[in-house]
This record gives C-alpha cells, sequence and structure tokens, in this order.
C-alpha cells in the first residue's frame, strides 16, 4: 500500500513539474511574439510611407530625401527588400545600417 501511494505521489510531482515547464516556455514564446509584432509594427513601411513620415521616421533623413525615395518608388515600383534604398541617390551604407531596424518594405 505504501509504495501504491509513493508511487501516485511520484507521479503527481512530475505531472506538476511537466505542466509548469510547458506553461513557463509557452509563455516566453507568446512574449516573444507579441514584442516582435509590436516592432514590426512600429517600423516604417517603404513601399506607403509619405515624405513626411520618412523625414521624420529615420535618422539622418531631411525633406530633400525623403522625396527622392518617394520619387524613385514612384519611377522604379515598390522596394522588394530595405537593400534597395541603395538605388536612392544620397544615401549610403552608413544611412542604410542606422535606419535598418526602422524600416520595413510590407
Amino acid at each position: 500500500m505504501i509504495k501504491k501511494s509513493f508511487a501516485a505521489l511520484l507521479f503527481s510531482c512530475f505531472a506538476l513539474l511537466s505542466a509548469q515547464a510547458y506553461s513557463a516556455e509557452t509563455a516566453a514564446t507568446t512574449t516573444g511574439t507579441a514584442e516582435q509584432v509590436q516592432a514590426a509594427a512600429s517600423q516604417l513601411n517603404l513601399n506607403t510611407a509619405d515624405a513626411a513620415a520618412l523625414e521624420s521616421g529615420m535618422v539622418g533623413i531631411g525633406p530633400a530625401k525623403a522625396q527622392a525615395i518617394v520619387d524613385h518608388r514612384n519611377s522604379n515600383g515598390p522596394f522588394a527588400s530595405v537593400d534597395e534604398l541603395l538605388e536612392v541617390k544620397g544615401i549610403g551604407p552608413a544611412t542604410l545600417e542606422k535606419n535598418r531596424d526602422r524600416l520595413s518594405v510590407n
């Protein structure tokens, strides 16, 4: 009888620990996903932003460069990647890297 009670108690402990570990893992995954969604929502979309939004949302971009980005998009179609920003005259690798995390093309 004692062996059965001990086995039941041991089984209950393992089941509880397993459930807690699963719950903690799920919470960490959910938090990571929520942070990723929030980061993506706060990014500036190169394909939809107007010149004013580009100017205010990017580092080192004034009104002339913001308008150049819009003009490039209007002439060449939507950006397929953030790296295509290098095709805009006056925007170099340093400016792109300062702004990479702020930008999206979706």
